[in-house]
């Protein structure tokens, strides 16, 4: 089994009015993406599962399979926030892409 690796900020996604579940890794993203996922089209989702495996596999870095879920998330409507640590002081905050 391939060993997982963690966003260096969580992610929040708002899935549904009211529900959100926060991804703080490669694997969970990717085990979401492939089987739980809303809208299973689209490049940027496309994009999201490789880089996913790419990322668990040590070819794709980490900050890069993280960025592709975000935008897979807009391409499907899903609305994401970062997680910022309550420790760290700081609010959650929109994230823009690049």
């Amino acid at each position: 089994m391939q060993r997982d690796v963690h966003w260096s900020v969580p992610l929040n996604a708002r899935l549904q009015p009211g529900m959100t579940r926060m991804f703080s890794s490669v694997y969970e993203t990717l085990d979401f993406l492939e089987n739980e996922w809303p809208v299973k089209t689209g490049n940027c989702y496309k994009n999201a599962i490789a880089c996913c495996h790419g990322a668990l596999n040590r070819t794709t870095p980490v900050a890069v399979a993280r960025d592709a879920f975000v935008a897979a998330c807009y391409e499907a409507g899903v609305g994401i926030t970062s997680a910022i640590p309550p420790h760290a002081g700081l609010t959650d905050h929109r994230i823009g892409l690049r």
